[in-house]
């Protein structure tokens, strides 16, 4: 793993939130994008090398909405840049964490992902991000 790629922040308003964290960071959003297979909208901001990853359920079903419904707003993920998701799913599998998908998929922001269930990583839900080159 590189690097913390974003921090992923459950939310009920992109658009609220984005103000919000506009205003803290000093930094606009520069990208909204729907993830129609996560059912999630989604904004980045970006302040110095760090992104913030603002999650919006776009229904009931979405992972984000049942999030927001058991524990609230906040932090839902900690994503980590790697050069090859491949290998580090087969390495993860290997040293016993339990993957939430078997192939990577389409994810946000260019990228193809993987999750780490919670259960293998000390209750934290992990990202795994590789640019879609």
């Amino acid at each position: 793993m590189n690097k913390v790629e974003h921090i992923g922040i459950a939310v009920n308003s992109v658009k609220q939130a984005g103000e919000i964290y506009s205003k803290l960071l000093n930094t606009p959003v520069y990208k909204t994008e729907t993830v129609e297979s996560e059912h999630v909208l989604t904004a980045f901001l970006q302040s110095g090398p760090n992104k913030i990853e603002l999650l919006e359920a776009l229904n009931d079903d979405s992972a984000i909405a049942k999030f927001i419904t058991k524990k609230g707003e906040g932090i839902h993920h900690i994503a980590f840049d790697v050069d090859d998701i491949e290998a580090e799913m087969k390495r993860l599998k290997a040293e016993g964490f339990v993957l939430l998908n078997d192939e990577p998929k389409r994810g946000a922001d260019n990228k193809l992902v993987c999750f780490v269930h919670p259960k293998s990583a000390n209750g934290i839900l992990i990202e795994l991000c590789q640019e879609i080159v």
